[in-house]
């Protein structure tokens, strides 16, 4: 399935097991629209990342659930908030261990003396690393429609952000790749963290473990301005060649959907736009997509 997600209101479309497409919608009740604290830059960042990660594995328990369901019966249960909390700490535990902790603890046994090159070869290991898993994944084939439906969402995109008919057969001209991907966000957190990190050189290895994790929120913040000044710039020549490899990234978590998927991919936009419309009095909104 597809979640697209708008300023108000996310909405989820799934291809059940008797070909039919399900859709669930949600509000999105955000703590940016209670206080001006949260909105400021970077902080507001780092509270997007929070929620989208927290509504994609609402998204995501959805679709299991639809999947796994008879034909002609309703699943919309998602997971408890105790089993999405679970869920949350193991995916950032497994994230930070693998691409945060593990790159500084192995530049660590290196025999490097210059706090610059520690910070510079630890950074080309992460991304290393982050480049090669995603190579992996995507050998594996059960991911393909997995890749199928995320390059369906970027083309869905892609055509209302072009003004261009909602239908798959004209979507399917448009980008399999979006600037907005949350495929370029890790590239770039990635690469924001070498600048980052450069102000502490080589610490003690435990001060190198705090570091990683205690700076994560305001990497990933910084990362999150770039990508949303990026989103509105995508007209801007050297704004685009700096994201380029974020881009070229996408090649391997993207492959060429089919019509059936684009199908549901667009159901999926044309309930968070029905919905913004209702929540904004009919005014114009851009849906925001960090796939």
């Amino acid at each position: 399935g597809v979640m697209m997600r708008g300023p108000s209101n996310w909405a989820v479309a799934v291809r059940k097991p008797n070909g039919q497409i399900a859709e669930v919608c949600r509000p999105i009740e955000s703590v940016m629209k209670r206080h001006w604290f949260f909105r400021l830059p970077v902080v507001r960042g780092v509270v997007a990342l929070g929620e989208s990660l927290a509504i994609g594995f609402r998204a995501l328990s959805i679709s299991a659930n639809y999947a796994a369901a008879e034909d002609n019966e309703e699943a919309e249960a998602e997971l408890s908030r105790g089993a999405l909390v679970f869920a949350f700490l193991i995916a950032i535990g497994f994230a930070i261990s693998v691409f945060k902790v593990g790159p500084a603890l192995l530049a660590d046994l290196l025999p490097i003396s210059s706090g610059f090159w520690f910070v510079v070869v630890e950074g080309l290991i992460r991304v290393t690393v982050f480049v090669v898993y995603l190579f992996l994944i995507s050998l594996l084939p059960d991911l393909r429609r997995v890749f199928q439906y995320h390059a369906a969402e970027h083309k869905a995109i892609n055509a209302y952000e072009a003004g261009e008919p909602l239908e798959p057969q004209v979507v399917q001209r448009f980008s399999l790749i979006h600037p907005r991907c949350g495929t370029a966000f890790l590239l770039w957190v990635m690469v924001i963290a070498i600048f980052v990190f450069a102000f502490f050189g080589r610490p003690a290895w435990y001060w190198l473990i705090v570091t990683r994790i205690l700076l994560l929120p305001l990497i990933a913040g910084l990362a999150y301005e770039l990508i949303r000044f990026a989103g509105k710039h995508t007209g801007n020549r050297v704004v685009m060649t700096l994201l380029a490899p974020g881009l070229w990234l996408q090649r391997l978590t993207t492959r060429e959907p089919t019509l059936d998927q684009l199908e549901v991919s667009i159901r999926a936009l044309r309930e968070v736009l029905a919905l913004e419309q209702r929540t904004t009095a009919g005014e114009a909104t851009k849906v925001e997509v960090m796939a």
